[in-house]
């Protein structure tokens, strides 16, 4: 027989850094959907998919319309992006740190990394975008992520992350873009 499946609600937090070059932040968000101290049950990445699917519709089922597809940011963008796919029933991309002959090339930066140019492919005028990743804390990379976006005439509708650091002016970055940016979770800081 099956031992019972048991999943705990989804967890964040902020860690040191150890081993960081000059240009990386000295802390990171970690969660309970990154297998780092514990592994993860599938059905947990399915229960934040949904969570983060319930969270868009509810905060901004009205500028939603159609959406083409999600757009999520390696590495840690993934898990979130390909759980809220299969909760939203979307198709999803991911923006790689590979710079590739591949037509529809959207180039833009993160700042913070130590390999700051990232590239999403195939985006074509007039598609409609929900950007994910893990975490946010400045929102600088889906800033110019957007900025991009929208030189190639594309629309990015909202951005969605599972844990959100509210301490370093994110959300506000992004709504000066018109970009409403949905949390599974929020962190204020250091913890």
């Amino acid at each position: 027989m099956p031992e019972a499946l048991t999943t705990t609600a989804f967890s964040a937090r902020i860690v040191e850094r150890l081993s960081i070059g000059a240009t990386s932040r000295r802390e990171r968000v970690i969660h309970s959907l990154d297998g780092l101290e514990r592994p993860v049950h599938p059905h947990a990445l399915d229960d934040a998919g949904a969570q983060l699917w319930h969270l868009l519709q509810d905060q901004i089922r009205d500028e939603m319309g159609a959406v083409d597809f999600l757009l999520g940011l390696d590495a840690g963008g993934i898990l979130p992006t390909v759980a809220l796919a299969g909760a939203a029933q979307l198709p999803y991309k991911i923006a790689w740190k590979l710079h590739l002959p591949l037509d529809g090339v959207v180039r833009f930066s993160e700042p913070h990394a130590l390999r700051t140019d990232v590239y999403a492919y195939g985006i074509a005028s007039g598609q409609r975008i929900i950007l994910v990743d893990d975490e946010i804390t400045t929102g600088r990379t889906l800033a110019d992520l957007t900025r991009s976006l929208r030189e190639a005439g594309a629309t990015p509708v909202a951005a969605a992350c599972l844990v959100e650091d509210t301490t370093r002016g994110a959300r506000e970055r992004l709504a000066e873009l018109d970009i409403p940016l949905i949390s599974l979770t929020t962190l204020e800081g250091p913890q």
